[in-house]
């Protein structure tokens, strides 16, 4: 990775690092979401990126993918509330999250075991190691404090304008695998639940550009966002059917409506373990 390219994951990750704890201080009871979904997307722009995919804000059982669209959606006390955020600079992406609860703390446990994990996982990521290997060390720390990793989600390489570039890291020891090499970067996410972590699918709040998609906006959302996803509220669209042809992001939901628990980082593999850049 030259000097440039790896300056740029750096300097994405510092912004998506900020927004990610200011936001979260702001989360409070009867704040509405898209507040603070506006303001990540707001702050990383003023800070000289550009948000590398809507803010997820993502609630109780809701393990990913949701992002607000109007003011009418509020915190309320007890949530367990997942920010995911990204931000990009000319393409190079840094992706992270974290799992706040909304004024009381019955939650704490589950929450650390997910922030566990991924500490774990960070430190055992070096050139040479084998994915489902981190995978195992996701699994073991979240069973070890009682909970249960959601296995269909998973970590993922990060390439330029590409933010699911084709390597997972599972968080678990799946019988799949691939040896993680020197300037990879990676996107480390487990996701912990009291239930037994299988997923279902909810609504799509989220959209990417395919080929199949046409229309009278598509080339402006091509010129706009590339093969990145964006809220239908970032353009002007008053019916989700103008989207149709476009890639769907739909809600993952725990099957049997349990909490769900998110930390992420992204790191830059190198020989000697990895370079956090969204600490």
């Amino acid at each position: 990775m030259n000097h440039y390219i790896h300056d740029y994951y750096v300097e994405a990750g510092r912004i998506a690092a900020k927004v990610r704890t200011d936001a979260l201080s702001r989360i409070k009871e009867d704040t509405p979401l898209l507040e603070i979904a506006e303001y990540v997307e707001k702050r990383i722009e003023e800070l000289g990126a550009k948000p590398a995919f809507p803010c997820n804000i993502s609630i109780n059982e809701i393990a990913s993918h949701y992002t607000p669209q109007d003011h009418q959606s509020c915190f309320r006390r007890g949530d367990v509330v997942k920010l995911d955020l990204g931000a990009h600079i000319e393409g190079y992406i840094a992706d992270t999250a974290a799992t706040v609860e909304v004024g009381t703390n019955n939650h704490s446990l589950l929450i650390r075991a997910c922030e566990e994990a991924l500490e774990r996982a960070i430190a055992s990521t070096r050139d040479g190691v084998e994915t489902n290997h981190i995978g195992k060390i996701i699994e073991d720390t979240i069973k070890k404090r009682g909970f249960n990793p959601v296995k269909s989600l998973t970590g993922h390489t990060i390439e330029q304008y590409q933010l699911h570039a084709g390597v997972t890291i599972p968080n678990y020891k799946s019988f799949f695998s691939h040896t993680i090499k020197k300037d990879m970067v990676f996107a480390i996410e487990p996701f912990a639940t009291y239930g037994k972590g299988d997923i279902r699918i909810g609504d799509p709040f989220i959209f990417a550009i395919t080929n199949r998609f046409k229309g009278n906006i598509a080339d402006d959302l091509r010129n706009r966002f590339g093969s990145l996803p964006f809220a239908p509220r970032w353009v002007p669209v008053t019916d989700l059917n103008e989207l149709k042809g476009a890639r769907e992001y739909y809600e993952l939901i725990e099957k049997n409506g349990e909490i769900v628990a998110q930390s992420e980082h992204t790191v830059i593999v190198n020989e000697e373990g990895c370079e956090v850049i969204t600490r």
